[in-house]
């Protein structure tokens, strides 16, 4: 470079110029880099759509392959074209709609009052000494049950009416979100306790905009995994004691003897639970950026 071409850019004016080129330059570079990295989240996400979808077809593939065979009886593996028309027939007959919102209710109920249950055991025991010596113990002792262990005992006291379904089910939400309840408000930052002593925070205060917040993640991640287990014990409730539900469809199916609507339910039953898992794995991570903002 000539010195007045150097001293061209040292100028004011070269200055602005240059400044303005490099703006230029950069806003080129955001405009070729944004659609790059489009496109590879789209590659990531059609790979893990693959990926996913790999053995499923592996699986629909065997079973076409036995059933075409003859490797096994029609009674015991149905065809997936037949599985496919019960599933038909019995959504526009409204059977299965209904017994599945029957089955979402009884999973709504539950964990409405398994999880109240658990969020004030989990907060309580966190937050005190003595509740902790008092109430872990016997939770501690309740999760050690299956909730198929408990049905029995249920049905001696609430007979096999809907009271026996919620109360279950109810069991298997309790302990998932009271531990991740109670182990959230023990791990919460020592940091923020501080600056909350520091403004003379009141106990309400530091419940309400310190340990809530902070815990809040863990919480939900804890939810999560009550509402699955809710999932699980309530096709096993519905199994030995219902006469309606997305889990009733598999025992009618099996008194009629016709193991595509057995087939069929326990397809929906996978579909379902996988959807809600899903549906929840995206509300924690969402929960969990938030944090990750706010703090």
């Amino acid at each position: 470079m000539s010195v007045l071409e150097y001293e061209a850019k040292a100028s004011p004016d070269g200055l602005h110029e240059s400044a303005q080129e490099s703006a230029r330059e950069w806003q080129w570079s955001l405009k070729i880099a944004q659609p790059l990295q489009r496109l590879l989240q789209l590659g990531f996400l059609f790979n893990r759509v693959v990926l996913g979808l790999l053995l499923p077809v592996l699986v629909l593939a065997l079973w076409y392959l036995v059933y075409n065979k003859q490797w096994l009886p029609e009674q015991i593996l149905p065809s997936p074209d037949l599985v496919w028309k019960t599933f038909i027939e019995l959504s526009q007959s409204g059977e299965l709609p209904t017994n599945l919102l029957i089955s979402l209710k009884r999973i709504g109920y539950s964990v409405l009052v398994g999880g109240s249950v658990g969020l004030v055991v989990g907060f309580a025991i966190g937050l005190s000494r003595r509740a902790y010596e008092y109430l872990y113990p016997t939770f501690n002792l309740i999760a050690q049950f299956p909730v198929v262990g408990w049905i029995p005992l249920l049905m001696i006291f609430l007979g096999i009416e809907e009271g026996l379904k919620i109360a279950a089910i109810s069991l298997a939400v309790v302990v998932p979100v009271m531990v991740a309840t109670y182990k959230s408000v023990l791990n919460v930052p020592p940091h923020l306790l501080e600056v909350a002593r520091v403004y003379e925070f009141s106990k309400l205060q530091v419940l309400r905009k310190v340990i809530v917040p902070s815990a809040l993640p863990s919480i939900v991640g804890g939810l999560r995994q009550g509402i699955m287990q809710a999932w699980l014990a309530l096709v096993f409730v519905e199994l030995l004691a219902s006469s309606e539900g997305i889990g009733y469809l598999i025992v009618w199916g099996q008194q009629l003897i016709q193991p595509d609507i057995v087939y069929m339910s326990i397809i929906v039953i996978g579909v379902v639970g996988f959807l809600l898992d899903n549906v929840l794995h995206w509300v924690e991570r969402h929960f969990n950026s938030w944090q990750r903002k706010a703090f």
